[in-house]
């Protein structure tokens, strides 16, 4: 088969490597890949939002089957029109991608069909949502701006003057565009985060295994919110009773709820958990894999990741028997000193090859190729990721790998993981 992958992160390196392992796959195309992609893949300068270029490429280029991986070209309907062109997908059609690309959508399928998630109201006028956070009075407030915002469309304000603020920022200076113009004011919940990320064929869905994320761009949990610091798997809070509850009350409750609004989603729905006093709830739905929890769970895959994707495209998933490894596996992003307000870029990166830490391996997610030389070219630079018998020896080697490479003003976590060890610990 010869297989293309549209987009160009970290996320599309990890798949792409996975994909690659596959027996049925002999060649792998990406449009637009990125500086480390381009070793694993032959890369096409067709950017992701390009539909009709992408459907032109794989034509082209004569692709068996196409990946869609990021949000945006979803939610355009990318799947859509290379469905209607005749190609094989993954990726769910834009009817069902709104789950993630409009909050006030998924919010409003949750309260439907009683899925377990915060309390909220939207709007679509500053003044009344500001009117509205004012007569609540809780702090906390948790403001989402209701469409795609590269995974930042998020504010937590603690008083009431952070929160108008918010509400300022997002609907009225539209500091996420058109995404602003309606919000979502949700209660504050506390807990332990989880991601899973599942397969699902719109009838089965069969979640992969857990991990938890590290969103803020500084030690402690401390900076602002960025795409993701670093992520392991498998996250300790996300028991087999968790698992259980979660599988009866969220995941198989919104595959059918999608069915019943004629949505079906065919894909990687993610699930974006907190384990509250009161049980698991959802804060958010994605689309697609996440970035960076995409790099520690397909290392643990032990299926032929093509299997899967054929499987679902053809609506067979409950035949396919999926696998995964019992190792740890962590990942550690190294970013661009400045990340996520402004940065620098094309400053080389050195250390990628010579003296590299065996078993560990480097995801690019902002990188470019020029004359030669790997320079940075994004926020996230690379995603360090290792597996291992423990979460410690896991940790080890990424750390380990992440301090032979080098660029000016490299920026990573120390802490990663940590929280992790200690539940385990408990």
């Amino acid at each position: 088969m010869k297989v293309l992958v549209v987009g160009s992160g970290g996320r599309e390196h990890a798949l792409i490597k996975k994909i690659k392992q596959s027996p049925k796959v002999s060649e792998i195309a990406c449009c637009p890949g990125n500086g480390g992609i381009s070793y694993d893949a032959k890369c096409y300068p067709v950017a992701a939002m390009d539909i009709d270029g992408v459907v032109n490429l794989a034509k082209e280029i004569a692709a068996d089957f196409v990946v869609v991986a990021p949000d945006d070209p979803l939610a355009a309907g990318m799947v859509d029109s290379l469905n209607a062109a005749g190609f094989a997908t993954f990726g769910p059609v834009a009817r069902a991608a709104i789950i993630e690309s409009s909050k006030v959508f998924s919010k409003e399928l949750m309260k439907k069909y009683n899925i377990p998630t915060a309390d909220y109201e939207t709007f679509s006028d500053s003044a009344a949502a500001v009117e509205y956070i004012k007569e609540k009075g809780e702090y906390p407030v948790v403001i989402k701006a209701d469409g795609l915002a590269l995974g930042k469309g998020v504010i937590i304000a603690e008083n009431f003057a952070e929160a108008k603020k918010a509400v300022a920022n997002i609907m009225e200076d539209k500091i996420f565009g058109a995404s602003g113009n309606r919000v979502v004011i949700e209660e504050f919940l506390t807990g332990p985060e989880v991601s899973v990320l599942s397969f699902t064929d719109g009838k089965t869905i069969v979640p992969m295994v857990s991990s938890m994320d590290h969103k803020r761009a500084l030690d402690n949990d401390k900076g602002l919110n960025t795409g993701g610091m670093g992520t392991v798997s498998p996250n300790p809070y996300y028991t087999q009773a968790v698992a259980l509850e979660c599988m009866e009350k969220i995941f198989k409750p919104t595959v059918e709820a999608m069915n019943k609004e004629g949505r079906t989603f065919k894909g990687c729905l993610y699930f974006g958990l907190m384990l509250t006093p009161k049980g698991p709830k959802v804060i958010e739905y994605n689309c697609r894999f996440g970035d960076p929890e995409t790099q520690v769970v397909l290392p643990r895959l032990k299926t032929d990741i093509m299997e899967i994707f054929e499987a679902i495209n053809n609506e067979t998933l409950s035949r396919v028997d999926i696998e995964w490894s019992d190792e740890a596996c962590a990942c550690v992003i190294l970013a661009s000193g400045g990340y996520p307000g402004s940065y620098d870029k094309g400053l080389e990166i050195t250390g990628l090859t010579a003296g590299q830490i065996d078993g560990a391996v480097v995801y690019h997610a902002g990188t470019a190729l020029k004359n030669g030389k790997l320079l940075t070219n994004g926020g996230r630079v690379l995603g360090v990721t290792a597996l291992g018998s423990s979460l410690q020896q896991a940790l080890e080697k990424s750390y380990a790998a992440a301090e032979k490479i080098n660029f000016d003003k490299k920026h990573f976590r120390k802490d990663i993981g940590q929280k992790a060890l200690k539940a385990m610990q408990k």
